[in-house]
């Protein structure tokens, strides 16, 4: 009788081990990275929006919005490089704009990454999508190669690519969509070479380039949700955790709806482009659900930057819809509406369903964020410009604001700092596409500072620096500290890579 009593105890503490081990499962992680996507596209964030988003409204009623979530820069390399490292790119070698299809790595590879540092605890890591951080192709001096373009020997490996910093899988394309060469790369190995050129116009430009046989434009969206979801089918089974990073192509050029939600958005094909796209988080979304995992899978959905003008801004606005919402400006500006994102987090074992967050916070806030959850410790050289969003989403009360400061930067280069209700930018004009444009800006001779309350004034319409010198110094002050110091979290100065060009005076 005692044998049994014992043997019986032993099995509920066994069975009480293994639930709890269950439960303290570390959780899956997808990232998902829309492209060029106004935060004003969402109808959970414009109720007066004309594109519906039923998959990314649902995503969002049961999950966390984050209502002032920002991209690291106001255009995409620079952004995902913040998004990978938690550090801003301005502080890399690209100090404004971004990278070509053929342009080589940009992350150092001796750089901890946010896959780097998920690995420490066990996770499999992947990326498929557009990677637009540069890697090495292998090239040739043979100029009677078919297919021209920078040199690239398309029979070659690539390296310095995503398996370098932390992916154990990766299969995507180099640059944005409308960038050659048009080819897919698995893990340092073009699938196919390119068999013909090609180049389209229209809201589905692309530039002309060598395009893969297995490549066609229209279907690469579709093939990369359908590889994550097989992916996603497999990893499920199991036991250690996995990390998907799936940075989309779209809704960036070239705008190329497919058939099935032509005309279905009621404004344009960016309209329609923006609907598949939220069709496509509906896809993950199952295969999460099909797989009894999605209560413990942390998924982010947000975007690089604001809407680009190739949406034709003119076209959306007769219909009563504005990409931007209520913010002033659009994609490579240093306003608002330049990197302002969608931001939503679904995590039903730990985030509270219909939860808002009005927290300042950053994409490069990831690496910290998936540090804590993992409980790794992030080295004093990595992650320079990374908060951790946990707590936020735990739903702990803050006792002071998340971030000391928020830096936004620009195509041109253009910095501005947001602290609290307040945006201090370090030139005239946009910093980037809309009027007025730099140039234009200088020619005007418009203030070289705008301070902004956006508390009083979230349209950035009155420039009030020159009636609050002091807070202009103050924030002056706290951003030329952030830059000098290599960080702009508590610990160790680093150094950036080479001369940042801009420092206030």
């Amino acid at each position: 009788m005692l044998k049994l009593y014992v043997s019986l105890c032993l099995s509920c503490t066994l069975a009480l081990a293994s639930s709890q081990a269950k439960e303290e499962k570390l959780p899956n992680i997808i990232y998902v990275l829309a492209d060029d996507l106004g935060y004003g596209d969402l109808s959970c964030l414009n109720e007066d929006g004309k594109i519906q988003t039923s998959n990314l409204d649902k995503m969002a009623s049961n999950g966390m919005i984050f209502t002032d979530a920002h991209s690291g820069s106001a255009v995409c390399t620079p952004t995902r490089y913040g998004v990978i490292t938690g550090r801003y790119a301005w502080r890399s070698r690209l100090k404004r704009g971004v990278l070509g299809g053929s342009s080589s790595h940009l992350i150092n590879p001796e750089r901890q990454t946010v896959a780097d540092l998920l690995k420490q605890k066990g996770y499999q890591t992947a990326m498929m999508g557009k990677w637009h951080l540069g890697w090495d192709w292998t090239r040739t001096k043979d100029k009677t190669v078919k297919f021209k373009c920078g040199n690239i020997d398309f029979s070659g490996d690539v390296v310095n690519g995503p398996d370098s910093v932390g992916f154990d899988y990766y299969y995507g394309h180099c640059g944005s969509l409308d960038m050659a060469p048009y080819v897919y790369v698995e893990n340092g190995k073009i699938t196919a070479p390119p068999d013909r050129v090609t180049q389209n116009g229209g809201m589905g430009f692309w530039r002309k380039g060598p395009t893969g046989s297995d490549f066609k434009h229209i279907d690469v969206l579709p093939n990369l949700i359908n590889r994550g979801c097989k992916y996603i089918d497999k990893k499920a089974k199991d036991e250690n955790p996995f990390f998907l990073y799936l940075p989309l192509p779209a809704p960036h050029t070239p705008i190329l709806p497919i058939k099935k939600f032509e005309g279905k958005s009621g404004t344009n094909k960016y309209g329609d482009f923006v609907k598949q796209v939220d069709w496509h988080v509906g896809q993950i979304l199952e295969a999460l659900n099909r797989n009894g995992i999605a209560d413990n899978t942390l998924v982010i959905f947000t975007s690089d930057n604001g809407c680009s003008p190739q949406a034709k801004f003119e076209e959306l606005e007769k219909v009563g819809h504005y990409p931007s919402y209520k913010y002033r400006g659009y994609k490579a500006d240093i306003f608002e509406g330049g990197h302002r994102v969608p931001y939503i987090v679904h995590w039903p074992a730990k985030v509270k369903a219909g939860s808002v967050s009005d927290e300042t916070i950053c994409l490069t806030d990831f690496l910290a964020t998936a540090a804590e959850i993992a409980e790794i410790k992030v080295p004093q050289d990595a992650g320079e410009d990374s908060y951790s969003t946990l707590p936020i989403l735990l739903g702990e009360k803050l006792d002071k604001p998340l971030r000391n400061g928020t830096i936004h930067h620009s195509i041109n280069g253009s910095f501005a700092i947001r602290k609290g209700n307040w945006k201090l930018i370090f030139c005239p004009g946009s910093g980037g596409w809309s009027a007025p444009r730099p140039k234009e800006a200088y020619k005007k001779d418009l203030p070289r500072m705008q301070l902004y309350n956006l508390d009083a004034d979230i349209g950035e319409t009155n420039n009030v620096a020159a009636e609050n010198p002091e807070k202009v110094k103050s924030m002056t002050e706290l951003l030329e500290k952030q830059i000098k110091e290599g960080r702009s979290t508590p610990g160790t100065p680093q150094k950036n890579d080479g001369h940042t060009p801009f420092m206030p005076k």
